[in-house]
C-alpha cells in the first residue's frame, strides 16, 4: 500500500470517527456539565447562606453558648424551650406580634384591594395616580421610619396638626409613639402606609386576569353590579388576594427594622414585638443560645402557619 493510499485511510477513519467521539462529548456537557454548572453555584450558595446558619442555630439552641465569651459550650437539652415557652415576657411579645400582624393585614387588604378595584377602571390619569400610590413602597425603611418618626413628634409632627384640624384636639396633649395606647397603632399606621401599594398590586394582578367575557355573559344575564362583584369579581381574584396576605403575613411576622426605629419596642415593652425581643436577647443579653431557640420557634411557627394557609390557598385556586 502506498503512502498516499495510507493516509487515505487514515483520513476516512478520523472524519468517521471524530464526529462521533466530539458530539457525545458535547451531548455529555450540554445535558450534564453545563446543568451542573448552572445548578451548583446556586446550591452551593444556599448551603452557605441558609441551610448551615438553620442547622448552627438549632445546634446552638440546645447550648449554654453566650457569644460574648469563650466558655466552653455545654450541653442543655430542651432547657431554653422550656424557659421560653413558660416565660410571660416573651407571650407579651408574642401578643403584640399577633395584634400588629391582624390589623396590618386586615387594613392592607381591605385598602388595597379597594385601590386596585379602582385603578381597574381605567379612568383618565389612572397610571399617574398608580404611580404615586406606588411611592412608599419604593422607600427603604430606615427612611420611611425616621420620616414618620418626625411626622409623630406632638410639638413639630405634621399628623398631631392634621389630627387636631379635624378633631379640635390641643395637638400637644397625645403622643403617637410615646403613649401606650397609641404607640401600637402608630406602627400599625405607617405599615399600612407603606405596604398597602404592594397588596394593591397583587390584587391589581387578579382582577385584569378575570376575562371581560364572563362579565359580558353575566351583564346578558340581567346582573347587577353588586351581583357581578359577589359572584365574578371577589371570588376570581381571591386566590391573588390570599397570596398578598400570606406574603404580608410572613413580612410583617418578623418586621424589625420599622418598628425598631419608630419605638424600639416602647414605650415600656408595648410594642416590643417577637423580633425585638430576640434582638435584646442576642445582642443586649448575649444569650446567644437561648436567641437561637427562640429563633427556632419562631421559624417553626411561621413555617407551620404558611404550610397550612398554603393548603387552603390551594383549594381555593382548585374551585
Amino acid at each position: 500500500m502506498s503512502d498516499s493510499s495510507a493516509k487515505a485511510t487514515i483520513a476516512d477513519r478520523m472524519a468517521t470517527a471524530t464526529p462521533v467521539t466530539v458530539a457525545g462529548r458535547i451531548r455529555g456537557l450540554t445535558d450534564r456539565g453545563i446543568a451542573w454548572l448552572f445548578i451548583a453555584p446556586t446550591i452551593l450558595l444556599l448551603l452557605a447562606i441558609n441551610i448551615f446558619p438553620l442547622i448552627w442555630t438549632v445546634y446552638l439552641s440546645f447550648t449554654n453558648y453566650k457569644a460574648n465569651r469563650s466558655a466552653p459550650i455545654k450541653g442543655v437539652g430542651i432547657e431554653h424551650y422550656t424557659d421560653i415557652l413558660s416565660d410571660p415576657e416573651v407571650w407579651n411579645s408574642m401578643q403584640a406580634t399577633a395584634h400588629f400582624v391582624f390589623w396590618t393585614i386586615l387594613l392592607e387588604t381591605l385598602i388595597g384591594f379597594a385601590l386596585a378595584w379602582l385603578i381597574d377602571r381605567r379612568f383618565r390619569g389612572s397610571a399617574f395616580w398608580t404611580t404615586v400610590i406606588l411611592i412608599p413602597m419604593m422607600l427603604s425603611p430606615a427612611v420611611v421610619g425616621n420620616f414618620w418618626k418626625f411626622i409623630y413628634q406632638p410639638q413639630i409632627g405634621l399628623f398631631n396638626y392634621a389630627v387636631s384640624f379635624f378633631t379640635g384636639a390641643d395637638p400637644s396633649s397625645f403622643q403617637m409613639i410615646g403613649d401606650r395606647a397609641l404607640a401600637p397603632w402608630a406602627i400599625v399606621i405607617v405599615d399600612v402606609w407603606m405596604w398597602t401599594p404592594y397588596v394593591m398590586l397583587i390584587c391589581l394582578a387578579g382582577l385584569r386576569s378575570i376575562p371581560d367575557y364572563i362579565y359580558e355573559a353575566a351583564e346578558v344575564d340581567r346582573a347587577s353590579k353588586w351581583r357581578q362583584f359577589w359572584s365574578i369579581t371577589l371570588p376570581m381574584a381571591l386566590p391573588f388576594i390570599m397570596l398578598a396576605v400570606l406574603f404580608r403575613g410572613i413580612e410583617n411576622f418578623k418586621m424589625f427594622d420599622l418598628i425598631n426605629l419608630l419605638t424600639s419596642g416602647g414605650p415600656g415593652s408595648t410594642t416590643e414585638v417577637a423580633s425585638i425581643t430576640l434582638k435584646r436577647e442576642a445582642f443586649e443579653s448575649w444569650k446567644t443560645g437561648y436567641s437561637s431557640a427562640f429563633a427556632v420557634i419562631l421559624f417553626v411557627t411561621v413555617f407551620g402557619l404558611a404550610n397550612i394557609y398554603v393548603k387552603a390557598l390551594n383549594r381555593v385556586k382548585q374551585r
